[in-house]
């Protein structure tokens, strides 16, 4: 057993912090007569931190990186790409800093308590998923999906419940004193993803007031 052990250990340093599933596990357990007990035992020994059901993320013993949350938030649930506050955060636009990971999916509204934080999932029209999302490498290789900041910005007006604005200046003051963006930040940004935003169908007058009050910070 002694024998199995370390070879196990040797085979599962080569995972780092890269999370994996539950069948890439018993790859790497396949000297044991019951993999699954052996699960379970290392997960009550912390060798193994079970992120949510067949995600797994091995523990510090194994390892001295940092467990990519952003990687993490495409994993537990997708598709998905983050979004909304997090990635607000992300590119320093909200003074901010977020704790709970925000991302945008296809599929059903969902929220999950893990190990690493919470992770929270909002449902998207599927024609406006696609557009503005842009791919991040991280320093081990593994890369994950993020909005840019034009598109994260959109996602937060579009998918903020009773936002009531009704003209330009309400949504310029909403940018400025709400969310707190500094407006010169905003003229970086790139007019033609807003605009694409706008073109889907989905909250139409609202896209557009965010377009023309963006429009006219970049001109003053």
């Amino acid at each position: 057993m002694l024998y199995y052990s370390m070879k196990l250990i040797r085979k599962l340093k080569d995972l780092k912090a890269i999370p994996f599933t539950h069948s890439v596990l018993l790859s790497y357990l396949n000297d044991y007569k019951n993999p699954n007990d052996k699960i379970k035992q290392m997960i009550k020994h912390e060798e193994l931190i079970r992120v949510k059901q067949s995600l797994y993320v091995l523990g510090d013993i194994y390892h001295d990186s940092s467990v990519s949350r952003e990687l993490l938030a495409n994993l537990i649930y997708g598709p998905s790409y983050l979004s909304l506050d997090y990635a607000l955060s992300f590119y320093g636009l909200i003074p901010e800093r977020v704790y709970e990971v925000t991302s945008v999916t296809t599929k059903l509204a969902k929220n999950y308590d893990t190990p690493f934080g919470r992770f929270n999932y909002i449902k998207s029209p599927v024609n406006l998923y696609s557009v503005g999302i842009d791919i991040k490498e991280n320093e081990d290789g593994t890369s994950y999906m993020i909005a840019t900041p034009e598109k994260a910005l959109c996602d937060k007006v579009l998918f903020t419940k009773n936002l009531g604005i009704t003209s330009i200046r309400a949504m310029v003051e909403y940018l400025r004193d709400d969310l707190r963006i500094d407006l010169d930040e905003l003229k970086k940004f790139d007019l033609d993803t807003i605009k694409q935003c706008a073109g889907k169908g989905y909250k139409c007058k609202l896209m557009e007031y965010l377009y023309k009050a963006i429009k006219k910070v970049q001109e003053s």
